[in-house]
């Protein structure tokens, strides 16, 4: 498949990327070597092969989740530079002229 310049600057625009010169050419050359690698793939039978879903068998082994109160609610209240009688106070950081 034929990339075209025009294509890699809206690809390039997508990706927050800038190519000029010969970094344009190269990126031109490596997506069509790469559309060309995907179309070569289509021709490789598949018939009877299961999808692959994971890359190996491993199983993810995670450990109980058990809530444990390590420091109560007025020790932090009271470490914190400002707070309130409930909350940690903190400095306003949205400004609502949005």
């Amino acid at each position: 498949m034929k990339i075209t310049e025009k294509r890699v600057q809206e690809l390039a625009h997508l990706s927050r990327l800038q190519f000029e010169g010969d970094s344009l050419k190269k990126m031109q050359s490596d997506l069509e070597d790469i559309l060309a690698m995907c179309e070569k793939l289509k021709e490789v039978d598949t018939t009877g092969v299961e999808p692959l879903i994971y890359l190996t068998n491993a199983e993810t082994v995670l450990r109980e989740d058990v809530v444990v109160q390590t420091i109560t609610h007025e020790e932090a209240l009271r470490n914190a530079p400002k707070a309130d009688s409930d909350f940690f106070r903190v400095p306003k950081v949205i400004d609502g002229n949005g």
